[in-house]
């Protein structure tokens, strides 16, 4: 099976500090599901914003859809972003936008059909418990639901990648477990998905998951032994 993403031997120094993350080779398949945990402060975040294109390495090489992302002009790196959909732990919704018009903005973007734009979102907001909210501002909606919110705008278009900060995190467990049973649903679509989380219970929920779990910024396995997967054949 293609890789999605993969990473070789890459590491993240902000400024002058000593390296955040350091030697991560790893490789995503394309349609596989994982979870990435570990402590506050192991480097998730970092990881994951190298992943939807946030922050470039210090050193390394990471590809997605098998294109150096390390080397690409900048002015290349929006069209790969259209191709991903990041929940982010802090929302980021767009303050004067509607709910609605939230979880509209990429398919708006992407060109499609205004009537079909109304049946998706309509369908989705529903899904995640929003149908009467549609016209609410992220000033009025309360921390679960603007991460609801946050979810549908990051899946309505379907991406080929999706990347989730805690996206459980403001959320009761039945929500959290209808909104996990929305990713997979997404990654039986052929997504590929990881979800960063503290939630214990979230893991294992999905048949065929994969773990990676993160200490002082390098991937160990579940027992605490460094990660040092083989690189690809070339």
């Amino acid at each position: 099976m293609a890789s999605i993403v993969r990473f070789e031997n890459v590491g993240l120094r902000y400024g002058t500090d000593t390296e955040t993350l350091r030697d991560l080779s790893f490789a995503l398949d394309q349609g596989s599901f994982h979870f990435l945990t570990g402590s506050s402060g192991a480097g998730k975040t970092s990881l994951l914003r190298l992943l939807f294109l946030a922050q470039r390495p210090s050193r390394g090489l990471i590809s997605l859809f098998g294109e150096d992302v390390v080397t690409m002009p900048r002015d290349r790196l929006p069209a790969l972003r259209r191709r991903i959909g990041v929940v982010f732990q802090d929302f980021r919704l767009i303050a004067h936008l509607t709910a609605f018009d939230n979880v509209a903005l990429p398919l708006r973007i992407a060109g499609v059909e205004e009537d079909e734009v109304r049946a998706h979102v309509t369908e989705l907001l529903d899904w995640v418990g929003l149908a009467g909210r549609s016209r609410a501002r992220p000033a009025t909606l309360s921390g679960g639901e603007q991460q609801r919110v946050a979810i549908a705008r990051a899946v309505i278009g379907r991406p080929d990648l999706l990347v989730a900060d805690e996206p459980t995190g403001n959320v009761d467990a039945d929500m959290a477990a209808r909104l996990l049973h929305l990713f997979d649903e997404l990654n039986r679509l052929g997504t590929t998905v990881l979800v960063a989380t503290h939630d214990a219970n979230l893991i294992g929920r999905v048949p065929g998951a994969e773990m990676m779990r993160l200490e002082r910024g390098t991937l160990v396995d579940p027992m605490g032994a460094l990660r040092h997967p083989p690189r690809a054949a070339r």
